[in-house]
């Protein structure tokens, strides 16, 4: 059976690297929806993810490194969970906005010079950013669909489903 199965409703990328035209750290962030809270940390460890903290209830976080380098992220929501509609309208407004997203990279550049605690000072320093620029999204009626690279809403949004089983 494929790893989410029936429970799978989406798979985004949603990180700097789905973002034309943005610097980004040479890693892939991938948000997962699901329709049912699960437990995937054996599955995606035996894909090579080690499982971070879980960062609310319903939103799981897996990482996986190449060679001691970060290489994936992934984010498992759980359906409303409200990370998603947050990723969502962060992406899509920096996809929409050359200023805002010449403003997020010029602070991730800085931040990556001037940080010297680790990760942890790194996203404290883009939070005021990141939820500055979502309440702009919300207030903007901004909800883009992820999937599409120009940042822009289809009628009919496209869902990457879970494959069916196929019995021999």
């Amino acid at each position: 059976m494929p790893l989410f199965g029936a429970n799978l409703l989406e798979i985004c990328h949603v990180g700097s690297t789905a973002i034309p035209g943005l610097s980004g750290k040479p890693e892939i962030d991938i948000l997962v929806e699901i329709k049912k809270d699960a437990d995937y940390a054996v599955q995606l460890g035996s894909l090579g993810y080690r499982q971070g903290g879980d960062l609310s209830p319903g939103h799981h976080f897996f990482k996986k490194d190449s060679n001691g380098i970060r290489t994936h992220k992934i984010h498992v929501c759980k359906q409303g969970h409200p990370k998603i509609r947050e990723l969502k309208l962060f992406l899509g407004y920096l996809r929409q906005n050359v200023e805002i997203r010449k403003e997020y990279e010029k602070l991730k550049l800085s931040l990556e010079e001037t940080n010297t605690l680790g990760i942890a000072q790194y996203l404290a320093g883009k939070a005021p950013f990141i939820q500055r620029v979502i309440a702009q999204a919300e207030k903007a009626g901004v909800f883009a669909d992820p999937l599409r690279s120009d940042g822009t809403e289809n009628a009919q949004k496209p869902k990457i489903t879970a494959p069916q089983s196929v019995k021999p």
